[in-house]
This record gives C-alpha cells, sequence and structure tokens, in this order.
C-alpha cells in the first residue's frame, strides 16, 4: 500500500445475514473511535446505503461514492467526505453499487479492484472500517482481499452458529486464495438481552467455540440504539447515556487495544 496508509490496518465489518446489527456496529464504532480522538474512515460498500443515512447524508449529497471507486477507478480521498463527528470521514454509497457486481465480472483482477484503491490512496487515517453488504458476493470479497482482519457481529438468536459457521469457511478461503494476511479480529454479540435464557446460551457456544476471539463487550438490546437512524445520528450522538452507547464506546476501546497488539505482533514478526 501507499506510505499512508501501508501501516494502517483495515477492518471489514461482515455477516452475511441481514438484521444482526451490521451496520449500526459500523456506524457507532466509527464514531466512537472519532470520540475518543482518532481519525476514521468509514466506506459504506452496503447498497442500501444505511451507513450514509445513518449519518444524515442525502442522496444529492452523495457526488461520489463506493461504486466509482470500484467501477471508474475514482480515488478514495476524493470519494470521502466530513460526517456530522469531526474527525469522522465517509465513503458514501448509493443503490448504483448493486450493480458492480455484475459490472466487475469481466474486469481483470476483479476481486482486488478495493485494495488497489487503497494501494493508490493518500489520505491518511488511524482507523479504516467497512460495513460490507449482507452476502458474500464480489463486493464483500473485494472488501476481505483489500482488509488486514474481519470484525463479526453475531446476534444472539437460535441460528447464530450455523451461519457463523458458512462465514468462517468463506473467510478461510479468502485467506488461501486471495488475502493470505486477512485474520479474524474479533466476534461481537449483538442485541444481547440478559433477560433471555437462550442469549445466555449463545453466548456460552460462541465463546466456547471461538474462545478469546470473542469481544468482552456485548452489545444490548436497546431501544436507542433503534431509534437513532431515523434522526440521521449514530447512537451516541443522538443519546450518549443510553445503555446502546456506552457499550459501543466500550467495544471501541477493546478493539483499539487489540489492534494495538496485533500491530505489535506485526512488528516484532517483521
Amino acid at each position: 500500500m501507499s506510505d499512508s496508509l501501508s501501516k494502517k490496518r483495515i477492518i471489514s465489518i461482515v455477516n452475511q445475514k441481514g438484521g444482526v446489527g451490521k451496520t449500526t456496529t459500523a456506524v457507532n464504532l466509527a464514531t466512537s473511535m472519532a470520540a475518543i480522538g482518532k481519525k476514521v474512515l468509514l466506506l459504506d460498500l452496503d447498497p442500501q446505503g444505511n451507513a450514509s443515512t445513518g449519518f444524515g447524508i442525502t442522496t444529492e449529497d452523495r457526488k461520489l461514492t463506493t461504486y466509482d471507486i470500484l467501477v471508474s477507478d475514482v480515488k478514495i480521498e476524493d470519494a470521502a467526505i466530513p460526517t456530522i463527528i469531526p474527525g469522522l470521514d465517509i465513503v458514501p454509497s448509493t443503490i448504483d453499487l448493486s450493480g458492480a457486481e455484475l459490472e466487475l465480472v469481466p474486469m481483470m483482477r476483479r476481486e482486488y479492484r478495493l485494495r488497489a484503491a487503497f494501494e493508490n490512496a493518500s489520505t491518511d487515517y488511524d482507523a479504516i472500517l467497512i460495513d460490507c453488504p449482507p452476502s458474500l458476493g464480489l463486493l464483500t470479497i473485494n472488501a476481505l482481499t483489500a482488509s488486514s482482519s474481519v470484525l463479526i457481529p453475531l446476534q444472539c438468536e437460535f441460528y447464530a452458529l450455523e451461519g457463523l459457521s458458512h462465514l468462517l469457511k468463506t473467510i478461510d478461503l479468502i485467506k488461501r486464495n486471495l488475502n493470505s494476511e486477512l485474520t479474524i479480529h474479533g466476534v461481537v454479540l449483538t442485541m444481547y438481552d440478559r433477560r433471555n435464557n437462550l442469549t445466555e446460551q449463545i453466548e456460552e457456544d460462541v465463546r466456547s467455540y471461538l474462545g478469546t476471539q470473542v469481544y468482552k463487550t456485548v452489545i444490548p438490546r436497546n431501544v436507542r440504539i433503534s431509534e437513532a437512524p431515523s434522526h440521521g445520528k449514530p447512537a451516541i450522538v443522538y443519546d450518549i447515556n443510553c445503555t446502546g452507547s456506552q457499550a459501543y464506546l466500550k467495544l471501541a476501546r477493546e478493539v483499539l487495544k487489540r489492534e494495538k497488539t496485533f500491530t505489535e505482533q506485526l512488528s516484532d514478526a517483521a
């Protein structure tokens, strides 16, 4: 990668299942990182554009998008725009991105389009997050090929482990064939309800299966988190004192602490 991004690790937020809190996690984790002083870039790679909407960015304000980066070789720094959060920029998305899956098919090195964009980028960030679509198509493959690691939001429900197993197999395929440096950053349990016995059972199963790869922080079910997007604000801006916002702030610290460990391990290996 370029000098400015060569030392920056890129985290993709991925789950092929919709409705698990993926975009909510992307928006609030990025905001939390910015709130504690980091310069952050969030790349919206979902054609639904919900991460962009979550910051109150209108369709009219999305002049250049992730579609333009993937299909037309637009530079990341030209497409990135500031959000309402100081220190947090976003590359927005629109429904046009849904056509990129087909347009990428005949292109050379189609799985590496996003990676190439980061290699050619000249803007410097402390943290780079990618909000992936709820599928395992070419868009998500591009994200995983460009990323250092994967953060997996996992809803505390009955079928969670089955879907997680499928996703882990896909990550392993990407690692073996396209991006040997890809690692699992961690799994965050979302929509956690302590009143539900099933939630505790899912947590026990996931922690037994993945051990320390599961973050200690869990994200609770919280009405304020659900309300925030309709106001065009991240939850920690909409209501910083609610339990969901406090959980995301705690998660951000845990993610950054783990990032520091990853970076130190890479330095030692070098």
